[in-house]
């Protein structure tokens, strides 16, 4: 696994260089799908607007190139590949070298980036089983309204028979 080292330089610069370092890589692997981690409020504002900056170039990168985004919180992932939502960082690492079978442990922003993939593939199955589940268990408009006419002319008819 690879990470965009950012040169220094002025911020809409650096944006520009997440935005096309990435839309690099997804023209090279060809990716049909995006998970990204959910920002958090960190106790220093500064440092989460400018990881949030970031994140949306990155998220402009994925959705330029049509791929659907899928996010994820930190405590979503650290229970997907840990098994804890609280785990540490470097538990994370060791969780990821071994579900990827990897020969050494990835450095952090590394292993957050797999460990966010990961419960992708984790959790998208579910996913889409539960949503077909939903839509098919939802009745249409059309059979509503026609189950409740139905409904409404048997017990039109038991009352006019019960008389």
């Amino acid at each position: 696994a690879g990470v965009i080292r950012v040169p220094m330089g002025e911020l809409p610069q650096r944006l520009a260089y997440i935005l096309e370092a990435l839309s690099g890589v997804i023209r090279e692997h060809q990716p049909t799908i995006a998970a990204v981690e959910q920002v958090f409020v960190n106790v220093n504002p500064k440092a989460t607007l400018l990881l949030g900056q970031a994140r949306g170039a990155a998220i402009c990168a994925a959705v330029g190139a049509g791929l659907a985004v899928h996010e994820y919180s930190a405590l979503q992932i650290k229970q997907a590949v840990v098994g804890y939502g609280k785990a540490a960082k470097s538990q994370v690492q060791v969780m990821v070298m071994q579900l990827l079978a990897l020969n050494e442990t990835p450095i952090a922003d590394a292993a957050d980036a797999l460990a966010c993939a990961l419960t992708h593939a984790h959790t998208a199955p579910l996913r889409g089983r539960l949503a077909l589940l939903s839509n098919s268990a939802r009745p249409r408009a059309n059979n509503a309204r026609t189950s409740s006419a139905r409904g409404r002319r048997a017990w039109t008819q038991r009352v006019a028979e019960s008389k």
